[in-house]
């Protein structure tokens, strides 16, 4: 499973990378091969503002919609409108073009809440086998 160790995951499978104040989230790439094709993203507004394990976004896939939640409590301060018009980018990079959204972080602490790469790539295993 491939996972870079510059982020942090939540148990409902969502990653973030902290830049400074913000920080960058999507989905993990357990999640998006959970999903199967993906064909459509609904984002948020920017200016919205979320608090820790809030739906955030949905995801449309051939399987089934899916919500995606807020890592940690922010604002939005911008959203990746590339996943309107290429919303196959969620399962052919979802560590890189296929981000949904840049938010402020409220409160750091936050973080403290999420996995690490290596403590996630255990979740997974452990999800799976269970």
């Amino acid at each position: 499973m491939r996972l870079p160790d510059d982020c942090r995951y939540s148990k409902q499978h969502e990653w973030i990378r902290v830049e400074g104040d913000g920080g960058t989230v999507g989905i993990t790439d357990h999640a998006q091969k959970e999903l199967g094709d993906v064909v459509f993203v609904e984002l948020p507004e920017i200016g919205q503002a979320f608090a820790a394990d809030e739906v955030l976004a949905n995801v449309e896939s051939v399987k089934a919609v899916s919500e995606v939640y807020a890592p940690v409590a922010g604002e939005v301060l911008a959203v990746n409108s590339n996943l309107d018009s290429s919303p196959e980018l969620v399962n052919e990079d979802p560590y890189g073009e296929a981000w949904f959204v840049r938010i402020r972080l409220v409160d750091s602490s936050d973080l403290d809440n999420l996995l690490t790469a290596d403590q996630y790539r255990k979740y997974v295993e452990e999800e799976s086998a269970g």
